[in-house]
């Protein structure tokens, strides 16, 4: 890897309802890989408007960030990207039921914690487990601990 350290941030949300997580399974680089509803974002976007925009495009829910689980980073050698992610808890509140889903986007799945270990060589990275796991140990930042002009 070279010396040049090229950050890309990225939003993700753990959304957990009855003991289950809502995933997507999304196909890259011909493969169906599982990941949270995560994704980029766009110019002058807020995180929190970021994760809200990607968790309608990825599952067509309206997400209400409630927490801050933590900010990961992920060393991915093969691009030479070093991935931040800002990982949110929250609910989704309503299906828009005609908005499709973005491209790539295969299916959606609510899995149990042993179901998303089982799944462990199909997820998109380690931070996938990760999130989950912090989300389960109780670990939640109030969103306040952004700055307006990070929120």
């Amino acid at each position: 890897m070279s010396e040049i350290w090229r950050p890309s941030v990225t939003v993700a949300a753990v959304i957990e309802r009855g003991g289950r997580f809502l995933f997507v399974e999304e196909e890259i680089d011909a493969r169906v890989v599982l990941n949270q509803p995560a994704g980029h974002l766009e110019l002058g976007e807020s995180l929190i408007a970021a994760c809200r925009r990607e968790v309608l495009e990825e599952t067509a829910h309206h997400f209400a960030p409630r927490a801050l689980i933590g900010v990961y980073r992920w060393n991915y050698a093969a691009k030479e990207v070093t991935f931040l992610r800002f990982c949110f808890a929250g609910d989704i509140e309503d299906t828009v039921s005609e908005r499709k889903l973005d491209h790539g986007i295969v299916a959606l799945r609510w899995l149990s914690p042993q179901e998303l270990a089982a799944r462990k060589a199909q997820h998109r990275s380690p931070l996938v487990q990760k999130c989950v796991e912090d989300f389960l140990a109780g670990r939640r930042f109030a969103l306040d601990v952004l700055s307006a002009e990070f929120a």
